[in-house]
């Protein structure tokens, strides 16, 4: 039934039940938009327009981007959050809902090897591609530098490792199985995570950094 329904191409028909309505208005303007300029390859007539699907789904890819960029700035100065603090929660998380998307699709198939290396390579690809294309790009077209504020960049990297050294903990303490009490284990990860970069980033915990003050130079001979 499923293949027949991906054979049949998009469906606007109105779901039955509350909550699938709540979420098949939600994102109707979304599958308006992609219906109407991306050829669905899924029927025959449209299978040789893969290239230009994909093409396509990029660009949507860079709007939405910068749609949610561009509305998480926004909503941070409403509320007087740090744009450091939404990138953390808002756009970190936004940004990784497909992963955890295919991350559940392939993990119920049971490919729990493809679950974890796509969340794996999908950080990869975005500090060694999704970082540095875009410097490239602005650094050609501006003819200067990209100027990163990053006061606790040090700081930032400790604590990746050290994240990283407890996730390859947990993994080998489970015997290399996804578990719930891995599961859970991670979840505790990152609410850690993000409570100590909260902390910091409110000035709440400081790790010694020099800040202002500790920047003057003594004041000799007075």
């Amino acid at each position: 039934m499923e293949e027949d329904a991906d054979a049949g191409g998009v469906s606007f028909a109105l779901p039955d039940g509350t909550r699938e309505r709540i979420s098949y208005f939600v994102t109707l303007p979304l599958l308006l938009a992609m219906a109407y300029t991306l050829p669905d390859c899924r029927k025959d007539k449209w299978r040789k327009w893969y290239g230009l699907q994909f093409v396509g789904s990029i660009i949507w890819i860079g709007v939405f981007s910068w749609l949610m960029v561009w509305w998480a700035t926004v909503v941070g100065k409403v509320f007087g959050i740090p744009d450091a603090v939404m990138g953390l929660t808002l756009l970190a998380a936004g940004t990784s809902v497909p992963d955890l998307l295919t991350s559940v699709i392939v993990a119920r198939q049971g490919e729990g090897d493809m679950a974890v290396s796509s969340s794996i390579g999908s950080n990869i690809f975005d500090v060694l591609v999704g970082l540095p294309l875009p410097w490239f790009a602005y650094a050609l077209y501006s003819q200067g530098a990209v100027v990163v504020k990053a006061d606790s960049l040090f700081v930032s990297i400790l604590v990746l490792f050290l994240m990283l050294g407890a996730v390859i903990s947990i993994v080998i303490c489970s015997g290399w199985r996804m578990t719930k009490g891995l599961g859970y284990s991670m979840f505790l990860l990152y609410v850690l995570f993000v409570a100590q970069d909260l902390l910091r980033q409110y000035g709440i915990l400081s790790f010694g950094a020099a800040g202002p003050a500790s920047s003057k130079q003594p004041q000799c001979g007075r």
